[in-house]
C-alpha cells in the first residue's frame, strides 16, 4: 500500500528529540460515558498512554486534542472531555491540566506555560464545526498551541478533519505517528501486504452490504474466507436455503451469488455455516432450537451458528498463518446466542499460540475479545472501527498519508 514508501525517512518517536518541545497530540478519547459520566470503557485513552509517557519522559511537555461523542449545537457539558481528567491523571501519574476551550485564550495561556513533563487536555474539538469541515484558519490555531504534531489516534485516522489530517501541513518536519498509530498501521501492513499463507479472512455482523468493499478487497489475498454472523442468511437464500425470519438484505442476494462465484473462480474457499441457533424472537429468553443453517422454519430465526459450523470454522482457522476477524458470528450479547463467536475468538487464541498472525479489528469483534479476555491472546486488538475497515478496503486513509506527505 503506501505505509512502506518513506517508512525510513519518516520521523518517529523513537528518532525525535523532544526535549522543551510543546507536542501536539490529537488522541481518539472518544469513550463512552454513562449517566454519570463516568467512564465505561477506558480502552482508547489506555492505548495512548505509551505515547504521552515517552514524549513526557523526553522532556517535553504535552497538550492533547480530542473529539467526544456528536455535539450538535456547539458545548455540551456531556460532551466535555473534563471528565476525563481524573482518570487521565491517575494513568498518567501526573496532574493533568484542562482548558475549558481548543483554540481560545484558556488554551493559549495554558499551552504557552506548559513546563517539561506536564500534560495539558484541550476541550472538545467538536464544539466546533469547523474542527469536521477541515477548516484551514481553526487548523491553524490549533497548531500554534505547539512545536511539533504527533497523530495518535487511529480512529479517526479516515477523516480528513482539522486536527487528524489539516494541521500537519503546519509542521513539514515536525510531524509523526504515536506508538498506536504506528502499531495500527504495522498490524494491517503485516496482514494485507507481508502475509503469510494460508491467510483466513472472518467476517461476520449483520450486513453484507457494510462489508462488500472489504470482501472485494481480500479477494486476491486470501486462501480462506469465512462467512458467519447476519450476514450469512444473505448468502444462503442466494443458495436456495429456507432462512426463515433470519435477516437478509434481499437487494443483495444476486451480489451474493457473484461474490461466490469469483471466488471459485479465484480459487478462494468460501466457508459458510452449516447448522444454526435458531429461536422464536429476537430476545434471549425465546424459544431456541439447532436446525440445519438452510432449513431454519417460517417464523423463526437464526441467530448463531451451530456446533457443527464451529467444528468446520475451527478446523480452518487452526491451520492458517495469518487471521483477520471482523465481525462476530452470532447475537454474542445474549448469552443464549454466543457460543459461536466465543467458539471462534477461542480458536483465533489458539491458532495465534501455534504462530499465526492474528488482528482483530471491528467495534463488536473487540467487544467479543475483550469480553472473553482474549485480547492478549491474539496478535493485535485494532482500536479503529472505520479506519481498520477503509484501509481494510484498499483506501488511502487521510490521518495517514499527511504524516507520510514530505
Amino acid at each position: 500500500m503506501f505505509y512502506s514508501q518513506k517508512t525510513k525517512k519518516m520521523k518517529t518517536l523513537d528518532s525525535y528529540n523532544f526535549k522543551g518541545k510543546r507536542v501536539l497530540i490529537r488522541v481518539d478519547f472518544n469513550v463512552p460515558l454513562d449517566e454519570s459520566q463516568k467512564i465505561t470503557d477506558s480502552n482508547r485513552i489506555d492505548a495512548a498512554i505509551p505515547t504521552i509517557k515517552k514524549i513526557v519522559n523526553a522532556g517535553g511537555s504535552v497538550i492533547l486534542m480530542s473529539h467526544l461523542g456528536r455535539p450538535k449545537t456547539g458545548p455540551e457539558d456531556k460532551f466535555s472531555l473534563r471528565h476525563i481528567v481524573d482518570y487521565l491523571s491517575q494513568s498518567l501519574g501526573i496532574t493533568v491540566k484542562f482548558a475549558d476551550d481548543c483554540i481560545g485564550e484558556s488554551a493559549i495561556k495554558l499551552s504557552a506555560g506548559l513546563k517539561p513533563g506536564e500534560v495539558l487536555l484541550l476541550e472538545n474539538l467538536r464544539f466546533y464545526k469547523e474542527e469536521e469541515k477541515g477548516d484551514i484558519e481553526f487548523s491553524k490555531k490549533l497548531a500554534a498551541l505547539g512545536d511539533c504534531y504527533v497523530n495518535d489516534a487511529f480512529g479517526t485516522a479516515h477523516r480528513a478533519h482539522a486536527s487528524t489530517t489539516i494541521i500537519a501541513q503546519f509542521f513539514p518536519n515536525d510531524k509523526m505517528f504515536g506508538y498506536l498509530m504506528e502499531n495500527e498501521v504495522k498490524a494491517l501492513k503485516k496482514v494485507l501486504e507481508d502475509t503469510r499463507h494460508p491467510f483466513t479472512g472472518i467476517l461476520g455482523g449483520a450486513k453484507v452490504s457494510s462489508k462488500i468493499q472489504i470482501i472485494n478487497h481480500l479477494m486476491d489475498k486470501v486462501d480462506n474466507l469465512i462467512i458467519g454472523g447476519g450476514m450469512m442468511f444473505t448468502f444462503i437464500k442466494a443458495m436456495g436455503g429456507e432462512v426463515g425470519n433470519s435477516l437478509i438484505e434481499n437487494d443483495f442476494l444476486e451480489l451474493a451469488k457473484n461474490i461466490l462465484e469469483d471466488a471459485k473462480k479465484r480459487g478462494v474457499n468460501i466457508y459458510l455455516p452449516v447448522d444454526a441457533i435458531d429461536a422464536s424472537a429476537f430476545d434471549n429468553n425465546a424459544e431456541h432450537k439447532l436446525t440445519k443453517v438452510d432449513e431454519i422454519p417460517a417464523g423463526w430465526m437464526g441467530l448463531d451458528i451451530g456446533p457443527e459450523t464451529v467444528k468446520l470454522f475451527d478446523e480452518v482457522i487452526t491451520k492458517s498463518k495469518t487471521i483477520l476477524w471482523n465481525g462476530p458470528m452470532g447475537v454474542f450479547e445474549m448469552s443464549n446466542f454466543e457460543t459461536g463467536t466465543k467458539e471462534i475468538a477461542l480458536s483465533i487464541a489458539r491458532a495465534t499460540e501455534k504462530g499465526a498472525y492474528s488482528l482483530v479489528g471491528g467495534g463488536d469483534s473487540v467487544s467479543a475479545i475483550n469480553k472473553y479476555h482474549l485480547g492478549k491472546k491474539v496478535s493485535y486488538v485494532s482500536t479503529g472501527g472505520g479506519a481498520m475497515l477503509e484501509y481494510m478496503e484498499g483506501k488511502v486513509l487521510p490521518g495517514v498519508k499527511a504524516i507520510l506527505e514530505d
